[in-house]
This record gives C-alpha cells, sequence and structure tokens, in this order.
C-alpha cells in the first residue's frame, strides 16, 4: 500500500492578503466535524514558517517587487528539504500550504530528490502564477512560483516592448537564489506545464503561456469535453516527463458556487465534483509523485468554512485515488 505522509505548510509571506496561513487548519476542522479520522490516519510534518516577516514593514520596503522574498527563500529551502526526504524514504508527499509561493518549495523538493528525472507540473488554478519580479504588478510571489521553477527573468514584457520593473540588487540576489533552490535550475520546461480552470492571467503571462509551449485547459473547454477525458489528454501532453506533480489551487473553484474563502476568488471556475473528476483520472496515473492543496482562506469565508470543506472533500477523494493506484 501507498505510504502516505503530510506535509504542512502554514505559510502566507507570498500573499497579498491575510489569512491562508489558517488554512490548513480550516481543512482539518472540515475533517473534525465530518466525523472523519483522515489526519489520523497518516503521519503529519509540519514545516517551520516565517509568517512573523509579515509586520517587518522595513523587509517588504526593501524589496517591493518580490515582497519578503528572502523569506520566501528560507521557506523554499525548508519545504524542500522535507519534501525531498518524503520521496527518499519511500513516502507519497501530499503537502497542504497556506499561499501558492510554497508550491516552489515543493516542486525543488521533487527535484532535489530526483534531479535527473524530467518533472511535469498539472497546476490547477485560476491564476498562471508566471509573473517574475521583474513583471509583477503587486510584487506578491504567490504569482511567482511557476516561473521561479521555469528560472525566468525579464522574460515575458519583452514581447510587448514593455519596461519591466527597476528592480534593486537585493531583490535580484534573492530571486536568483530562489530559483536555484533545490540545486537545480530550471526545474521544468514549460511544454511541461498543464492549466486546468485558467481565467484570470495578465498579458505577460499570456505571452509565456503561447511562447513556452504550455497547454491550457479553460473551464467551459474542459466541461464541453469531460473532466475525465481532459485528463487522458493532459496525460497525454505529459506523456514522456519522468514524474508528475498536481498542484491544486482552491480558487479554480467557481467562488459564487462554493465560497469566497481564498485569497484571489474568480467567478466561473471549477465545481467539486469536477475537480473530483479530474484528478480521480490524473493522480492514477503512476508517474505522479506529489498532490498539493493551497489558497485556503477561512478569514474570507462568508459562509463559515465552505471552502476548508470543499478543499477537505477533494483532499480525501484523490487520497482514496492515491492510496489505490501508487
Amino acid at each position: 500500500m501507498c505510504k502516505i505522509k503530510l506535509i504542512d505548510v502554514p505559510s502566507e509571506i507570498g500573499a497579498g492578503t491575510r489569512g491562508s496561513s489558517l488554512g490548513v487548519g480550516a481543512i482539518k476542522t472540515a475533517a473534525e466535524n465530518a466525523k472523519n479520522e483522515y489526519f489520523r490516519r497518516f503521519p503529519v510534518q509540519h514545516v517551520e514558517h516565517e509568517n512573523d516577516l509579515l509586520f517587518d514593514t522595513e523587509l517588504e520596503a526593501a524589496t517591493p517587487h518580490a515582497k519578503r522574498i528572502e523569506g520566501v527563500v528560507t521557506q523554499y529551502e525548508r519545504t524542500s528539504d522535507v519534501v525531498a526526504s518524503a520521496l527518499e524514504t519511500g513516502h507519497f508527499p501530499i503537502v497542504l500550504t497556506g499561499d501558492h509561493s510554497n508550491a516552489g518549495g515543493t516542486i525543488s523538493g521533487l527535484v532535489k530528490a530526483y534531479p535527473e528525472k524530467s518533472l511535469g507540473i498539472i497546476w490547477i488554478d485560476a491564476h498562471a502564477d508566471l509573473h517574475t519580479p521583474y513583471t509583477s504588478p503587486s510584487g506578491n510571489i504567490h504569482g511567482m512560483p511557476l516561473a521561479a521553477m521555469l528560472g525566468l527573468n525579464e522574460q515575458g514584457r519583452v514581447g510587448f516592448g514593455l519596461r519591466p520593473n527597476a528592480i534593486n540588487e537585493q531583490t535580484q540576489k534573492a530571486w536568483e537564489e530562489l530559483k536555484n533552490v533545490g540545486n537545480k535550475m530550471p526545474k521544468v520546461d514549460g511544454k511541461d506545464i498543464v492549466f486546468l480552470g485558467l481565467r484570470d492571467t495578465e498579458e505577460e503571462e499570456n505571452f509565456l503561456i503561447e511562447d513556452e509551449g504550455m497547454t491550457v485547459f479553460r473551464v467551459e473547454e474542459a466541461r464541453k469535453k469531460g473532466m475525465k477525458n481532459t485528463a487522458k489528454q493532459a496525460l497525454r501532453v505529459l506523456k514522456d516527463v519522468d514524474m508528475i506533480h498536481v498542484s491544486f489551487d482552491v480558487d479554480s473553484l467557481d467562488c459564487d458556487v462554493v465560497s469566497h474563502g481564498t485569497g484571489t476568488p474568480v467567478p466561473n471556475g471549477l465545481f467539486i465534483q469536477e475537480v473530483i473528476a479530474f484528478l480521480s483520472v490524473i493522480l492514477s496515473e503512476p508517474k505522479v509523485c506529489c498532490f498539493e492543496v493551497t489558497e485556503v482562506n477561512p478569514t474570507l469565508d462568508e459562509k463559515r468554512n465552505a471552502m476548508g470543506e470543499a478543499a477537505f472533500k477533494i483532499l480525501y477523494e484523490a487520497t482514496r485515488v492515491i492510496e489505490a493506484f501508487q
């Protein structure tokens, strides 16, 4: 049977809205309220966070185009070590995180454990997260993890002749450190990234998606094809990679149907059962080596803990597939 290890990363220093550090707790509360023993069945490893940096205004001002980036480097290193250790001891890591910047640490751990293997990423998200400090309109690093994994710098504005952000030397140095966590850069090829649910992107990201040859399944397209057929097509795109990471951001869900309990909710998203159907195919693929859930923010939930409950339903069903096939 598959040996699952739960990895709890409550960091929210990459987000622009506070509260996602409470997301893992909201998922656990949903399990307890459902009288489900899920969090008693598997070993859980907690990764120390740097959330106190949120109160350091001088630090944030020092790198305005990549806020608290030096803390994010530390977070990447810690998460990378824990994920790599889980894999090296024969576990399947299920990573539960605060904000989506933490995905960079997860992915860095995968390539640290398996440096010779090629990686594919399935990114279930309303956002592409392809900004860099050179292009970001907000400076929030949860909009940058895939760009870091691709090893990007200014590319993105180049295609439009737009002037990049004038980042300082401190930011530039930390961005290079961030990209190199896990001792491999780049960690993924653009053609080996597949998006599901993407619907809120900037022009720089759209340029990169096309330029790098990424695959995008929009909500209506996937719904029309059927989620299981879409999943099969996604796996065909990634047929040549050695391992696959699946990252699920709850803002891929339809906020008007589920709840607004996430930092950057976007209407017209996926339904809970659609995500479950998609994952039932994806997670049965033996190449999948890691699953991640992120961006639950109970402080923004107008329906008590509806987003935490939705995330737990998806997590529970995903785990059943992982146990059966991995």
